[in-house]
């Protein structure tokens, strides 16, 4: 029995796709950082298939989300990466593990597209991608050509795509986690102290060299064990993430905030003076007061004492002694209230 031309054509047209498929799963296999990961397989779709516009879309409430907004320097991410609320993203694919095609009323996958794009988009295809069995955003995909990605067409192909960018997509996210809590604080997320005494180390000596102003804050929260005692230990952490995040919002992008140890943050504040420091830490206080933290049927404030150190004070010659003058400072300002 013969096999009519265009089963054959069809059947070796759907090897060489499935082939290329396969080059992608192999090319992004063994990269174990976002920016790679998401840069090589956006490429890898874009040139093997010719499709004009390859994109990701990130579910904002996702896990992943602060690592990759943590690389959106990159000039491709901010053009190709869009992030989207969970329930945007529901609303748009019904929360469908299967690859949803389209050519009709395209406006309302909007939310969808990158704000820095300009795509004109006659069909468009979108593959959810999952991590730990959650769907955590979609790989899509989109042509002028209305009939490029037509409804009906098959789409296991893209399932398969989909399925092997998630397992990579798993694995860069196991080694980035693990590489995020050798330099960061896992419970407030700010840096760690062995990264904190680098960085003022670095930022005392281009202070001294240059004869630019650096000022450390060393600061505690007043009454930490008696809040723990009061409201549970779950509520003393939040308290100290509360704080965390508060002195983050503040600062500026050259300012360093960490988490020392237990209750205790440091804040180091390249060039700055003694005056604009005490305003940065008025203004953290003045925020905690304004915002209680919630336990249970009450709620609690978080207040702060601190020290503070200058570059330019008498007998500051190494960082060490920067940073231990304002924990002494601290320790006074506590023993005075």
């Amino acid at each position: 029995m013969t096999i009519p031309s265009t089963i054959l054509e069809r059947l070796k047209q759907n090897e060489i796709i499935a082939r290329k498929f396969h080059e992608i799963e192999i090319s992004i296999l063994s990269i174990l950082n976002f920016q790679d990961f998401i840069e090589k397989l956006l490429f890898e779709i874009s040139s093997k298939f010719s499709v004009p516009y390859t994109w990701i879309s990130i579910i904002e409430e996702s896990n992943i989300t602060e690592y990759l907004h943590n690389i959106r320097n990159s000039k491709l991410l901010k053009a190709s990466t869009a992030f989207i609320s969970e329930k945007q993203f529901s609303d748009i694919t019904q929360n469908s593990l299967k690859p949803l095609l389209s050519n009709k009323n395209l406006n309302r996958f909007n939310a969808l597209i990158p704000e820095a794009a300009e795509y004109e988009i006659g069909s468009i295809a979108i593959a959810p991608i999952t991590m730990d069995g959650t769907i955590v955003g979609s790989i899509n995909q989109a042509d002028k050509n209305v009939n490029r990605f037509e409804p009906g067409i098959d789409t296991s192909l893209l399932e398969q795509l989909a399925l092997k960018a998630s397992l990579c997509l798993s694995n860069v996210t196991a080694h980035e986690q693990l590489k995020f809590l050798a330099f960061h604080d896992p419970l407030t997320r700010l840096l760690n102290r062995g990264v904190m005494e680098r960085i003022l180390e670095r930022e005392f000596q281009r202070s001294k060299r240059y004869h630019i102003d650096l000022v450390l804050l060393f600061l505690d929260l007043d009454d930490f064990k008696s809040i723990n005692d009061t409201y549970g230990h779950d509520n003393g952490d939040k308290a100290l993430c509360h704080t965390a995040d508060c002195l983050n919002s503040l600062k500026r992008d050259s300012d360093i905030v960490a988490r020392f140890a237990g209750d205790e943050f440091v804040v180091i504040l390249p060039s700055t003076n003694r005056h604009q420091a005490e305003i940065y830490i008025s203004r953290v206080k003045q925020k905690l007061a304004r915002n209680p933290i919630p336990a249970d049927n009450t709620s609690f404030y978080v207040k702060l004492s601190h020290g503070l150190s200058s570059v330019f004070e008498k007998g500051m010659d190494s960082s060490a002694i920067l940073l231990k003058e304002a924990d002494k400072r601290l320790y006074k300002a506590k023993k005075n209230k």
